[in-house]
């Protein structure tokens, strides 16, 4: 990447602490920056991400991907709200992929949240967004956008509008700000009758500063925040009009097809391509370090041309690895290692020790793809020493920065256009890189568009997974059934911190991880690590209780005195679903709670066994505090959506490894939940009150366990291992409910 000055200077001024405080105290006001480097009409930007024009059209700008969350539309009515605008004057825009734009609230949301000290949190706060431009932060992921770019930004952003359009009233009428109000866009002299739109302020307005601290509305004054709103996205993505990255198109594009090494880590040895460049529209055959492309007028010809392609690639120490082989290394390494700490409470081991009763048992989940919809697809376009890309991501500057990079390019001379995605929970994130750098490398040897695809196969087959993960539990009793240890070993990386934690209440704790590596590629999926701890926690946690004769809702409630909001939503869902009332026969209920993302769920599954002895899942009642609402049904589309992508993992999801490379190549084999089999999802929202929570992964964590402890109850069988379509339930011994 080349170093241009305004790079260099944040880079020596991180280096130096201090010296970015001054740079970012004394650098122009960010709306000054849009106003001069975006605005060619008469409309004014008023903060950085609102701009408004003298008709009144309040444009919003977003700087997060929209991949179905409603995201567009939540944040834009946290700026709106705050600067009591008409929710009709509001256009949404994406917020394009500059560095004015670069996520500044997200560095100091995420230094919160990883336990920055709080004497440097001055500190933070004032290098945020210098921070975000060097490392071109715009991601979307990690449940972050509402509770930390709408309350740190959007609010911040619509207030300070609010209170800069009131001022630049005042001076023209020469009164007190204190005299005037505003309310559906207009501001008010109700002295003497006087108002005027925000659009005939709004040039005044730009040349002030924004206020540091703008006072945010208590949500008893909230106009638009709490409505159930329209998303703005739904129409164009009804009547096709909407454009993801795949859709990209020129009438001289060309299209890259590609085969990569099928042994991670891997690779390219020769090339036998005649036939394949003797076919009719196949303009190049091009050799990368990994893989072998093949670009042709239209993506079929490539694709069909592809298979005739002799590749040899490099022989590996992983040749012959398989899952199997994997899993015992994970069991050796916990079985050897006593790992690192995670947490420890207490004497766990004197505790053990002593007790008058142990359990123990182990649980293991698999390697999962992201299988996202829209497949993996990046186009770039090369002109001089320019280039534009269109791709469907998680974070446009990261993707800018990173075809710049590999381009050897200066990044303002990369254009980015930004896309709906189809899909990302984690797959479009920075860090899976793999689709960008070869798009990049391919287009680079033409002066035309070259889109590259990589099929759903491809996609299956070199994604970056979740981890497939490995935890071994015991857990201690006294003379009085009381749960007095915890001891939880697990295979890792530990991706997110915390997730092994458990609320319980219990006094001795120890928690330790272990490596748990190996060649297969890994990164964030939906949730990360909250998806395998919940299920390993949760699913125990019924053991606990059943082994000491105790209903499982009752023993989590005894446990979690200490933990308010663990209780209420646990205490809504149990009620909701009818928890301890009579149930149709052969159907059960199980039940999962877990904090993650700042949000609260607790999940309860009513579930049967179907005349194959597969489980049924009929019903799942949720009951989720995220702190309060900013739109009621994008909570409950979110939750519906976690849910089901969770549920789709625990029953079919598993990605495994045969001679070094992944089995599973498409829908086929690597099931999903449809709309046959969907369960009815009925959604509680309680508003606490407290700080905002995410959304967008909370929900997938509790689905797995609540399921596979109602089939404990069906069968007798206590699933440790999934997926669950693996386990065979012919041998049922139910168990009596306590």
């Amino acid at each position: 990447m080349k170093m241009n000055r305004r790079r260099f200077i944040l880079a020596s001024a991180i280096a130096g602490g201090g010296v970015l405080i001054g740079y970012s105290a004394t650098r122009p006001s960010r709306h000054r920056r849009a106003n001069k480097e975006l605005v060619q009409g008469p409309e004014r930007f008023i903060s950085s991400f609102i701009k408004i024009d003298p008709s009144n059209d309040i444009t919003i700008y977003i700087p997060h991907s929209e991949m179905g969350q409603g995201i567009h539309t939540s944040l834009s009515m946290m700026a709106a709200d705050e600067l009591d605008a008409a929710w009709e004057d509001v256009i949404i825009e994406q917020a394009p992929a500059i560095d004015l734009f670069a996520n500044g609230d997200l560095v100091k949301g995420f230094a919160g949240e990883f336990g920055v000290p709080s004497f440097l949190m001055g500190l933070v706060n004032v290098s945020s967004f210098s921070v975000a431009e060097l490392m071109n932060l715009q991601t979307t992921g990690g449940s972050t956008s509402i509770r930390y770019t709408g309350e740190y930004a959007m609010r911040t952003a619509g207030a300070a509008a609010r209170e800069m359009l009131i001022a630049a009233a005042a001076n023209r009428w020469s009164v007190s700000s204190t005299e005037l109000t505003t309310e559906l866009s207009y501001v008010q002299h109700n002295a003497s009758g006087r108002s005027l739109r925000f659009g005939e302020l709004a040039a005044d307005a730009a040349l002030l500063e924004p206020p540091e601290n703008p006072s945010l509305k208590d949500r008893s004054q909230f106009n638009i925040m709490g409505r159930a709103i329209s998303r703005n996205d739904i129409p164009a993505k009804v009547d096709g009009s909407a454009m993801y990255g795949l859709d990209a198109h020129s009438d001289d594009m060309l299209y890259a097809a590609i085969k990569l090494t099928p042994v991670f880590g891997t690779k390219l040895l020769s090339v036998d391509a005649s036939e394949a460049l003797a076919q009719r529209g196949v303009k190049r055959v091009i050799e990368l370090e990994d893989s072998v492309a093949v670009v042709a007028d239209n993506y079929w010809r490539a694709k069909k041309a592809l298979e005739l392609v002799n590749a040899t690639f490099e022989e590996s120490e992983f040749d012959k690895v398989s899952s199997a082989d994997i899993a015992a290394r994970f069991d050796r390494e916990l079985a050897e290692s006593n790992g690192s700490t995670d947490k420890e409470v207490g004497d766990t081991e004197a505790a053990l020790e002593e007790a008058a009763d142990v359990i123990e048992a182990s649980y293991r989940v698999p390697y999962l793809a992201h299988a996202a919809m829209e497949p993996m697809n990046c186009t770039v376009h090369f002109q001089g020493d320019h280039a534009d890309m269109w791709t469907s991501t998680q974070d446009a500057l990261g993707m800018r920065g990173r075809v710049a990079s590999v381009a050897g390019l200066p990044e303002e001379n990369v254009t980015f256009h930004q896309t709906y995605c189809g899909g990302g929970y984690g797959r479009r994130l920075p860090f899976n890189w793999n689709m960008i750098d070869h798009a990049t490398l391919i287009a680079k040897e033409f002066d035309v568009p070259v889109k590259t695809i990589f099929s759903r196969e491809d996609d299956m087959q070199q994604d970056y997974y979740r981890p497939a993960v490995h935890n071994n539990f015991k857990a201690a009793f006294d003379t009085n059934n009381k749960v007095i240890a915890w001891h939880s070993r697990f295979t890792g990386p530990i991706q997110v911190p915390g997730a092994s934690h458990i609320a319980y209440d219990i006094e001795n704790q120890s928690i330790r991880v272990v490596d748990g590596d190996s060649h297969v590629p890994i990164a964030a999926w939906r949730s990360v690590d909250h998806s395998q701890q919940t299920f390993f926690i949760e699913s125990f946690m019924d053991e606990i209780a059943h082994r000491v004769g105790m209903n499982p809702y009752q023993m989590r409630m005894g446990l979690l005195q200490e933990h308010p909001r663990h209780r209420k939503v646990l205490e809504v869902a149990a009620e909701a679903a009818g928890y301890g009332q009579n149930l149709p026969d052969g159907h059960a209920l199980g039940i999962a709670v877990q904090e993650s993302f700042g949000s609260f769920v607790a999940e309860i599954a009513e579930v049967s066994m179907g005349e194959e002895n597969q489980p049924i899942v009929h019903k799942v009642t949720c009951a989720v505090d995220c702190g309060w609402a900013v739109n009621p049904d994008t909570v409950e589309a979110q939750i519906e959506s976690g849910i089901i992508f969770g549920l789709t993992a625990a029953m079919y999801g598993e990605i495994t490894i045969e001679n070094g490379r992944v089995a599973q190549g498409n829908f086929p084999d690597y099931e999903m939940v449809r709309m046959a089999t969907s369960p009815e999802i009925e959604v509680h929202i309680v508003e606490s009150g407290e700080t905002l929570g995410g959304l967008g992964e909370p929900a997938t964590p509790p689905i797995a366990a609540a399921v596979t402890n109602a089939i404990y109850i069906l069968t007798g069988q206590r699933v440790r291992e999934l997926p669950i379509k693996n386990h065979d339930f012919s041998r049922s011994n139910p168990v009596a409910q306590v």
